[in-house]
C-alpha cells in the first residue's frame, strides 16, 4: 500500500512537471518579439515622460531650496556657529540638483 502511495504520488509530481514546462512553451512561443524594438519602444517612452520629470525635479528642488533658504536664515538670526556650513550644503544641493537634470538631458539627447 505504500509504495502504490509513492508511486501515485511520484506519478503526480511528473504529470505537473510536464505541465508547467509546457506552459512555459505555450507562453515563450505565443508573443515573439523582436528585442531591438522594445528597446526602441522603451527609450521612446523614456524620452517621452523626461520633460515632465525634468520639471518635477525642478519643482521639488525650488522647494527643497525654499525649506533650506528659511533654515539657514533662522540660523544666522540665532546666531549659531555652523551657518556657513548649512549654507555651503544647502548652495551644493541646489547646484546638484541643477547639474544632474543638465546631464540627464544631454545623456538622453533629449
Amino acid at each position: 500500500m505504500k509504495k502504490q502511495h509513492q508511486k501515485q504520488k511520484h506519478n503526480l509530481k511528473s504529470r505537473v512537471t510536464a505541465l508547467v514546462l509546457l506552459a512555459a512553451l505555450y507562453a515563450t512561443s505565443a508573443y515573439p518579439q523582436d528585442g531591438n524594438a522594445g528597446i526602441n519602444q522603451a527609450t521612446t517612452q523614456v524620452k517621452s515622460y523626461f520633460a515632465a520629470g525634468t520639471n518635477l525635479m525642478y519643482a521639488i528642488g525650488a522647494i527643497v531650496g525654499l525649506v533650506g533658504a528659511v533654515k539657514v536664515y533662522n540660523k544666522w538670526n540665532h546666531g549659531e556657529q555652523d551657518t556657513g556650513k548649512v549654507a555651503a550644503s544647502w548652495f551644493g544641493s541646489c547646484v546638484f540638483l541643477v547639474i544632474v537634470a543638465t546631464v540627464l538631458k544631454s545623456f538622453f539627447g533629449v
